[in-house]
């Protein structure tokens, strides 16, 4: 056999090899009741200052009637003594495509469960599962056209969940959070 079939061949079959990995991949997704639950953690958030910052993170994991529900909440307790507390509650619903998910954050004039505007300010937020991770992500485009991307990465293990963390601003990363979150 000529080397350049030979090398053809070889690579098709290589081909062929990595599209059957991501296919089980795909296929050994974890499903949402996988994450079903209540998890708490906290972390050090190292600031652009230098000095560190205690956050205590929690999230809830539930399935709706014609999807799912991620509510999470963090509080940060700053050095002059301040606490900011944030709560975030997103129901999530199926797409046409496998493992990957609509939030449905307010309804439109039919009734119908819709994704927010990111060009009137709104966070575009949508989420998938890959694997054993369930991700979800937010998009917001400010005023002047720029962009801040969220990423919240949920690992699940044999204790609870892994937290992943990042935002970027402008290709910029930000800031970012890795911390074990336990399930009670």
């Amino acid at each position: 056999m000529p080397a350049s079939a030979l090398s053809r061949m070889l690579s098709l079959a290589g081909s062929m090899l990595v599209a059957l990995m991501l296919l089980a991949r795909a296929a050994l997704a974890a499903d949402i009741a996988d994450f079903v639950g209540d998890y708490i953690g906290s972390a050090e958030m190292l600031k652009s200052d230098g000095t560190l910052e205690s956050r205590d993170m929690s999230v809830s994991i539930s399935e709706t009637s014609n999807g799912f529900n991620v509510s999470w909440k963090t509080v940060a307790f700053k050095h002059d003594g301040r606490v900011k507390e944030q709560t975030f509650s997103i129901d999530f619903i199926p797409t046409d495509r496998s493992d990957v998910f609509s939030a449905a954050m307010k309804r439109n004039v039919f009734g119908h469960e819709v994704q927010l505007d990111p060009m009137k300010g709104e966070p575009f937020v949508w989420g998938r599962i890959w694997g054993d991770t369930l991700t979800v992500y937010s998009l917001f485009i400010d005023d002047a056209g720029g962009y801040e991307m969220q990423q919240f990465d949920r690992t699940l293990t044999g204790d609870g969940l892994d937290l992943n963390f990042s935002r970027v601003r402008d290709g910029v990363p930000e800031r970012s959070i890795n911390t074990m979150l336990e399930k009670r």
